[in-house]
């Protein structure tokens, strides 16, 4: 095909799951139900944290930040998917596919560096607790939060703006559930060599900066705890950690499962899929789970408001039956 063929593609279509087209009820289902628990324990952290004055602090800052994100990614992906999955509606401009491509991979970068952001948020509280309030402070958490979303918005606009001017003729058929770069990438007609290299070292320096800022903040944490004279201190300095280490460990466990995974040759399509969809699927869920089953602030402001709602959709009854 030529370029002037290639002009005439004006959408592509995400097939979704190429083979296990007979399980698109139970994939709907699945997602469905992924979809809404991401949802509403993220909106959970977003609103304890506007609310109760106790998780006005920098740690939690983030951690409404991080809610954002994962909310973010969810609405970026899945429910095109579920429309996909439905028969709705497969289609999508190549204008809009670009967008949810450089929407999605802006979000993960954000998270990456997020992640890092509140490495440091543990590093200053362990290792220079005295120091804590003067160094983060609101305006040092607003600076970072500011660099954090800037630099992942940033960061992937050559590669997809770039890749967004390929001619595409190959096929317009996307083998995945939403518009993944390297998927889409590869049905262009012509030499992607160049797209493809310069991606990865993007997504290489969104991936191991970040990840050794966090090495060298842990690293500096543990020595600190070590110092300290009593086992009862160790174990809450190791407590106030343990949150964002575990989120830590989950989420680059992850993608170094994806990156071993997708280099697997006998890996089917949809494998592959679910594989690289890990941190896009599994981690939103989990995050808020992590973060409000091992925090007993975050446990006691979901009692007091979930109460406090119940005692407000109860009063107008009572008023009722006192009037009877």
């Amino acid at each position: 095909m030529n370029g002037s063929k290639a002009t005439l593609l004006t959408d592509f279509e995400i097939v979704g799951f190429p083979g296990l087209q007979d399980y698109k009820p139970a994939l709907f289902a699945g997602f469905l139900t992924l979809f809404l628990v991401t949802l509403i324990a993220n909106l959970l952290i977003l609103i304890l944290v506007a609310l109760d004055q106790r998780l006005h602090v920098p740690m939690y800052f983030f951690l409404w930040n991080l809610s954002l994100l994962d909310i973010l990614i969810s609405i970026a992906i899945i429910p095109k998917l579920l429309a996909v999955l439905l028969g709705y509606s497969g289609t999508i401009s190549l204008s809009a596919c670009f967008g949810q491509m450089y929407f999605i991979i802006s979000i993960g970068a954000t998270e990456n560096c997020l992640v890092a952001a509140m490495a440091y948020d543990r590093y200053v509280a362990v290792v220079k607790p005295l120091h804590y309030n003067v160094i983060i402070n609101l305006k040092t958490c607003l600076v970072i939060a500011a660099i954090v979303w800037i630099l992942g918005f940033l960061i992937p606009a050559s590669s997809v703006t770039l890749a967004s001017f390929l001619p595409y003729c190959a096929s317009n058929r996307i083998l995945h559930c939403f518009c993944d770069y390297p998927a889409v990438v590869s049905l262009a007609c012509a030499d992607i060599t160049d797209h493809a290299n310069g991606a990865l070292g993007v997504a290489m320096l969104a991936i191991y900066v970040p990840f050794v800022f966090v090495l060298w903040s842990y690293f500096r944490i543990v020595l600190s705890v070590l110092k300290l004279k009593t086992a009862e201190s160790r174990a809450k300095a190791f407590s106030m950690c343990s949150s964002h280490l575990i989120v830590v460990l989950l989420y680059y466990s992850s993608t170094a499962i994806v990156y071993i995974g997708l280099r697997i040759n006998n890996i089917s399509y949809d494998g592959r899929i679910f594989i690289g969809g890990l941190n896009y699927f599994l981690i939103p869920m989990v995050n808020p789970m992590i973060y409000s089953l091992r925090n007993e602030k975050m446990k006691e402001a979901a009692k007091k408001y979930m109460k406090f709602q119940f005692l407000i959709s109860k009063k107008p009854k009572n008023g009722i039956n006192s009037i009877r």
